[in-house]
């Protein structure tokens, strides 16, 4: 069972009504062995996806046609940013760069902001021919 808590002055609290259903499950006196983690910030994982889809939405029309589709884009951006596991496809005879996951069991609050900065920088490559730093700035405000 995993839920979220705020730790309060008074003790750990359920974040959510889902949460707190969860905990309501629990019996009084009964002995619980937890695995606290701190959860990524949501908030960031949004800017993150809003990075994309400005980018995503700034690519020219023969650009953005290389990568295909939003998705294929995001694991490009990831793969080049350094954070991918190699794997070998035996249809292909050959080793493949697979993006590593940014769910949030997966991928640390540190890890996901290196993350986020190394991919800006990975758009701000490919974009940078295009546009301009001022007209991404404000395309990233819009989203």
């Amino acid at each position: 069972m995993k839920m979220n808590l705020l730790c309060t002055p008074q003790g750990l609290v359920p974040l959510y009504d889902r949460d707190y259903d969860l905990k309501k499950k629990l019996k009084v006196g009964q002995t619980y062995v937890a695995d606290v983690k701190v959860v990524r910030n949501l908030s960031f994982h949004n800017k993150f996806w809003a990075l994309l889809n400005a980018a995503w939405s700034l690519l020219p029309e023969r650009t953005s046609n290389g990568f295909r589709s939003l998705e294929g884009f995001r694991a490009y951006v990831i793969v080049a940013a350094g954070f991918y596991d190699v794997y070998f496809n035996p249809r292909l005879k050959e080793f493949v760069e697979v993006p590593k996951s940014i769910s949030f069991e997966k991928m640390d609050e540190i890890e996901f902001s290196d993350l986020y900065d190394r991919s800006k920088d990975v758009i701000w490559g490919i974009l940078g021919k295009y546009v301009s730093e001022e007209d991404f700035e404000r395309c990233l405000i819009n989203f």
